[in-house]
């Protein structure tokens, strides 16, 4: 039996109750088993976190790169050795299954491992001068404090993800974790890093119960130290904290959901599509923002796929989560079923066919394709984050095209053809921050730019990110031994 754990919140290099020593309760999304009480926090709680960020920035931002790179590699060997640890508590906590649990621990040692090379990344530039005498040159300095808002359902890597940037480039973060995974989405990033040694106050996490994320967000748009927001998450709440933002001037990255479409062209293998849009559609239950939501399919394939499809998605091994052989977990908690289901339900009410899945246990749901889905469906343009995924054959490579674009999103999209060449053609034509080419839409590296357009975001995770999180800095000397000619 597993021990109920109790976790403080994490400040300045320690651990802390909150006011009151109020604290919520964390269940497993299968079993439905109390997993840990978690300290509460709010505004006084954030507060504390943000000036023990602040006090520790100037030590951190002024640390030699190979010194952080040590930290960085110190706290990736960790990993490797608490992998199966940590992928058991994440897996109880988030409902992944055991599989996706250990992929994560690998991401995290990837990213880990990529950011220690970061470090060396922010770079100034010479300029000539029409000024004779006169030395130019940029550098790039760090912000300050910057606060990472991150999910539940890829808590750890995205947890992981949304501070490593801004670490690299010598901010310091306090992280706000999902209340539905407050330990896998920040406090285990604050145990590992306190283990490999980091300076107290460069991480700091503040979780917090339902409902209360306004107090914390509050907290961070009144201080001035806070500098810049890093958000892993959902639309509306970008647009919330992205307008605040642009009242406090406090400069944003938004990595945000998707409709993500699976282009497969006439000339490609059936069974390869059938493999790479099964993978890409059900992958952690469809709780991913790269998960396939649409399958845009050329006519003439649309029956052969549509067979194969089914039958592989109606043998996906579904159930217990720390089951090697389950695929298909639990979804997070009885709200996202509920949410899933009831857009089921109403696609089917306005003509929708379901192939196959379409019903639940406990909270299971099953894999689901839909095919014959009216646009004016909310589950045919807004993102599911369930095992539902849409078929649409159509005619002609034009209206692949028109379809894959119908979204106000904009994360990823794969195109699957027999010529990659011709895949590699049309992905320019497709509006989204990251095309595949014959490989599924739930596909990322620590050290590419990942993000999106439109409403799937701005800015970009990775390396790139140091760019937002960092001021570029012109410095200009007069080294001639002639006088400065001013006008008066």
């Amino acid at each position: 039996m597993s021990t109920i754990q109790d976790h403080g919140y994490f400040s300045g290099g320690q651990w802390k109750q909150s006011s009151g020593n109020t604290s919520f309760d964390v269940f497993e999304p299968y079993s439905g088993k109390l997993m840990s009480h978690v300290a509460n926090c709010g505004a006084e709680e954030a507060n504390t976190a943000i000036e023990a960020a602040q006090q520790a920035f100037p030590a951190w931002a002024a640390m030699p790169p190979a010194k952080k790179a040590a930290l960085f590699l110190k706290a990736a060997a960790i990993y490797r050795q608490r992998s199966e640890e940590i992928a058991d508590i994440l897996s109880r906590e988030t409902g992944s299954t055991i599989s996706f649990a250990r992929f994560q621990q690998s991401l995290v040692v990837q990213n880990l491992e990529a950011a220690a090379g970061w470090i060396y990344n922010p770079k100034g530039e010479t300029f000539p001068s029409d000024v004779t005498g006169r030395l130019s040159f940029s550098i790039r300095r760090p912000l300050g404090v910057i606060a990472c808002f991150t999910p539940w359902n890829g808590a750890n890597i995205l947890s992981w993800r949304a501070a490593l940037g801004p670490l690299a480039a010598g901010n310091t973060v306090i992280i706000k974790p999902s209340e539905f995974a407050p330990v896998s989405a920040g406090l285990m990033v604050a145990r590992i890093t306190e283990e490999a040694g980091f300076p107290a106050g460069v991480i700091n996490v503040v979780p917090h119960a339902p409902g209360g994320a306004g107090a914390i967000s509050d907290a961070v748009f009144a201080s001035a130290h806070v500098r810049g927001i890093n958000l892993i998450g959902g639309v509306q709440t970008a647009r919330i904290l992205a307008e605040r933002a642009g009242r406090t001037l406090k400069r944003t990255v938004l990595e945000l959901g998707g409709y993500n479409p699976l282009i497969v062209l006439d000339d490609v293998d059936v069974d390869f599509a059938v493999r790479t849009a099964t993978f890409g559609a059900f992958f952690h239950q469809g709780q991913i923002c790269m998960n396939t939501r649409k399958i845009i399919i050329a006519r003439k394939l649309h029956d052969e796929f549509l067979e194969k499809f089914v039958q592989r998605a109606r043998k996906l091994p579904m159930g217990d989560p720390s089951n090697p052989a389950t695929l298909i977990g639990p979804l997070i908690n009885k709200a996202a079923i509920e949410k899933v289901h009831k857009g089921v339900q109403e696609a089917v009410a306005m003509g929708a066919r379901i192939e196959t899945g379409g019903t639940f246990e406990g909270q299971v749901y099953q894999p689901t394709i839909l095919t014959n889905v009216p646009y004016e469906a909310t589950i045919s343009n807004e993102e599911t984050f369930g095992p539902v995924v849409i078929v649409e054959p159509v005619d002609s490579v034009e209206d692949a095209v028109r379809v894959a674009n119908r979204t106000a999103y904009g994360l990823v999209a794969s195109i699957l053809s027999g010529d990659t060449y011709r895949g590699l053609e049309l992905a320019p034509r497709i509006q989204a921050g990251v095309v595949n080419v014959n490989t599924a839409t739930v596909n990322d590296e620590a050290h590419v730019p990942m993000g999106g357009v439109r409403d799937s975001g701005w800015g970009r995770t990775g390396p790139d990110c140091m760019n937002d999180f960092t001021d570029t800095i012109w410095i200009n000397a007069r080294h001639s031994k002639n006088e400065e000619q001013y006008p008066f």
